[in-house]
């Protein structure tokens, strides 16, 4: 990954929507975020700086989620 790309603030945007999308969609972000990360782990490179975005990303939606968790609609 090169440093240009993690400066890249649209490409960032784009994966972080990914995530939000399959939260939005109620998928098991867990599985996906550990199945990038199987893929990075048996040599996918290039899924490394998603990898990287997503988990900062699953923190942001987990704390959300636990602010939110009291709060009626």
């Amino acid at each position: 990954m090169s440093w240009l790309q993690r400066w890249n603030f649209i490409e960032r945007a784009r994966i972080e929507r990914q995530l939000w999308e399959a939260f939005e969609r109620r998928e098991d972000l867990e599985v996906l975020v550990e199945e990038c990360r199987a893929a990075v782990a048996a040599g996918d490179r290039e899924r490394a700086f998603q990898l990287e975005v997503w988990q900062t990303t699953l923190q942001r939606i987990r704390k959300i989620e636990a602010l939110m968790a009291g709060k009626q609609p």
